[in-house]
């Protein structure tokens, strides 16, 4: 009985000793195997972190770079989507369809006739004298210096109290007029242009690329009292 125990107690021994010496693997923490440790974890690639460096987010990974992009599409060449150009009399815009005619443009030309005014007439006047008193002195004035062919336009009349000396079909005659007066001693005139009312025709053009606006814009500039506008 006694041999049992003692060997009992030798083999418990034994088995403490092997356990310690780790010949039969380790139950403790891996810090008894530094070289085991050393292996797994390549301690010399270990770096320490601040408290800051270890909460703070990862960085995501740089985004791949976009593809360069296509060439860019040549641009839209120049449209003019609708151009007019008046507002022409009759005469002149006559003048000017034979000009255009060379752009041969078709249904993408067109003419609209426009209300308007024109010249009818020339006048040699003294401006209003503010009442019919003032008119008939102004008329006396007039006889002493011995111009006698002359008229008091009447209220009715946008010159109203104003003294008419002659109208005249052109700005000559009229210009010859009122130098007659000069030297007669009638500084107070003078000449005003009297309208009438006209049809006038204004001209539109759709869809011109550049160089066809370019030619446009050429034969215009031989009316150079005409507008090239945009269409409304």
């Amino acid at each position: 009985m006694l041999k049992f125990v003692f060997w009992l107690l030798a083999g418990v021994n034994l088995l403490v000793f092997a356990i310690g010496q780790g010949y039969l693997g380790s139950f403790r923490s891996e810090t008894r195997e530094p070289a085991r440790l050393k292996n797994q974890l390549q301690a010399t690639k270990l770096t320490l972190l601040t408290q800051e460096q270890a909460t703070a987010p990862a960085t995501p990974p740089a985004a791949e770079e976009s593809p360069a992009p296509a060439a860019v599409a040549a641009a839209a060449p120049l449209s003019y989507a609708c151009t007019e150009v008046g507002n022409f009399l009759l005469a002149d815009g006559r003048r000017f369809e034979a000009q255009v005619a060379s752009l041969d443009l078709g249904d993408r030309q067109s003419r609209r006739n426009v209300a308007g005014q024109e010249i009818s007439s020339y006048m040699v006047y003294i401006p209003p004298q503010g009442s019919k008193e003032g008119a008939d002195r102004k008329a006396g004035e007039l006889k002493q210096l011995g111009v006698t062919n002359y008229f008091i336009m009447n209220e009715s009349s946008p010159q109203r109290w104003g003294i008419s000396l002659g109208v005249f079909k052109s700005e000559s005659g009229a210009q010859t007029q009122l130098a007659s007066l000069n030297k007669q001693g009638v500084h107070s005139a003078r000449i005003a242009p009297r309208y009438s009312a006209s049809k006038q025709l204004a001209y539109q053009f759709r869809d011109l690329d550049a160089a066809t606006r370019a030619r446009l814009e050429k034969i215009k500039a031989q009316f150079p009292e005409q507008e090239l506008r945009a269409c409304k």
